[in-house]
């Protein structure tokens, strides 16, 4: 059998950015670097996606037509050193755990991501390749913030 521990995502990259920097692109930023073509709710329609800065904040995302789809609540915002979220793009699922921590590392700073509360492999596979995907994303965006 599975354990919650097996079934946690986690990711690890290194970005060129003070913690500061590096928390505020992530967050504050979201919509200048997150994927929206290949990870939105309504797909082509998105135009940006938002993260409310602050506890009871939302994370969504909104088309040209200024419809909102939500994908997560903030359930901790402690900035520049975390943020958790209690992430529920769909509906259909139970929400998931998703914990962000920055902490300085020479040069910039490290990223960690854990992504937790699957119910099995299945339902948690598809975000084990597809935040290798978004991170990239993000670094590429934070290398270019330099």
């Amino acid at each position: 059998m599975t354990t919650a521990q097996e079934l946690t995502v986690r990711k690890t990259v290194t970005v060129p950015l003070a913690p500061e920097r590096a928390f505020e692109l992530f967050t504050e930023r979201i919509g200048e670097w997150w994927p929206l073509g290949r990870y939105s709710i309504r797909g082509d329609a998105a135009e940006t996606a938002v993260f409310e800065p602050r506890e009871g904040g939302r994370v969504y995302e909104r088309t040209r037509a200024g419809e909102e789809s939500e994908w997560a609540r903030v359930l901790a915002y402690a900035p520049p050193s975390r943020f958790v979220l209690a992430w529920h793009v769909n509906p259909s699922r139970a929400a998931t755990e998703l914990e962000v921590r920055f902490t300085a590392a020479d040069g910039g700073t490290r990223v960690d991501l854990e992504h937790r509360g699957w119910d099995s492999e299945e339902s948690r596979s598809g975000y084990d390749g597809g935040w290798d995907e978004v991170l990239a994303r993000y670094v590429a965006a934070a290398a270019a913030a330099r």
